[in-house]
């Protein structure tokens, strides 16, 4: 695969698992939506398909890793890092195209965040945190905890990834993305609840750098405190569970 086809396969595969992904939080989280209040299992279903369209999708051009966790392990396990830079890359720029695009989507009930003064249009209520549509957001604050979830979660995504690789045949039948897919939607239903499971940085480093500067009205703070742990921890979890396969596998 040329630098070419990587880069604009991560490109396209991962803002189509940000349009969907923040989507799904969007649908959920705001007002003036048809899906509000449906509920996490939604989330982590929504979060799901999102994987499989976009990694189905980049997979021709790039491998689909669409997730640099994925892409450093393969890294580690290969010993093969001379394109890595362009998967990261694509895929920074990827997670902040589709970030804009669920804006896009959701441009009306963003705008009816709350009520403009003279309108009838929006909410004359306290208005809806938006930084949890684009990026995670602990439920219970404490910065070892919240990094140990993301690393403990995102090796129970890699290490599943590798092991997969030993069944013959997975990936030429089309299989491997779909069950990748389904092991997200475990992961959220399983290990979610605490930190929101980024499991991916670009995931969560591309939708936070736009929503700092998307003009949603009362957005609220896009929380740079937070915002190392979702990228640390992911990368940490992606290594370890590489060096972990390389000695057990």
């Amino acid at each position: 695969m040329s630098n070419g086809d990587i880069f604009v396969g991560e490109i396209i595969g991962t803002a189509i698992l940000i349009l969907f992904g923040a989507g799904v939080c969007a649908a959920v989280t705001l007002r003036f939506s048809k899906a509000r209040a449906s509920g996490w299992i939604v989330i982590a279903f929504g979060w799901g398909f999102a994987v499989l369209a976009g990694a189905y999708t980049a997979a021709p051009l790039s491998g689909g890793h669409i997730n640099p966790a994925v892409t450093i392990a393969i890294a580690i396990d290969t010993g093969e890092w001379g394109k890595v830079w362009v998967y990261l890359l694509g895929q920074l720029v990827g997670a902040m195209l589709g970030a804009a695009l669920c804006y896009l989507v959701y441009f009306a009930q963003f705008q009816a965040n709350v009520r403009e003064t003279g309108t009838t249009e929006g909410t004359v209520d306290e208005p809806v945190p938006t930084l949890g549509i684009f990026s995670t957001i602990p439920e219970i604050r404490k910065p070892v905890a919240n990094l140990l979830t993301e690393i403990i979660a995102t090796m129970g995504l890699i290490l599943p990834i590798l092991a997969f690789g030993l069944t013959k045949g997975l990936g030429e039948s089309g299989m491997l993305v779909l069950i990748v897919a389904l092991l997200v939607v475990g992961i959220g239903l399983s290990l979610g609840g605490p930190t929101g499971y980024a499991i991916n940085p670009a995931r969560d480093l591309g939708p936070r750098i736009v929503h700092t500067f998307l003009p949603i009205p009362n957005k609220g703070s896009s929380d740079w405190g937070y915002a190392w742990i979702p990228v640390v921890g992911p990368l940490i979890g992606g290594s370890l569970a590489a060096l972990i396969y390389n000695a057990a596998f």
